[in-house]
């Protein structure tokens, strides 16, 4: 895929400051599983985040939708990116 760069997503957007909060609500919805709006090509959330955004898929109306996280759902989240005795520290901590 082509370079993503700012100024594509501020096309859809007010700001750069608008853009960061609405991007990252999104890569919070996909990385806790909801389907991309584009192709995922191996793309972390946040890239797939402001791609769906630079394509005009996604835009603040994504900040009036409730978020809904519950702990499996983190630890859903965390599974491929913590090892196993961090989690462990984590767990003990709470």
């Amino acid at each position: 895929m082509a370079r993503l760069t700012v100024e594509d997503c501020l096309d859809n957007v007010e700001n750069r400051f608008e853009l960061v909060i609405v991007a990252a609500q999104r890569a919070r919805q996909l990385a806790m599983g909801a389907e991309p709006l584009v192709p995922e090509d191996n793309d972390k959330p946040t890239v797939l985040a402001l791609r769906e955004i630079a394509e005009n898929l996604i835009n603040k109306e994504i900040l009036s939708q409730p978020e809904e996280t519950s702990i499996d759902d983190i630890e859903a989240m965390i599974e491929g990116d913590l090892s196993a005795e961090l989690k462990e520290s984590l767990k003990d901590s709470l």
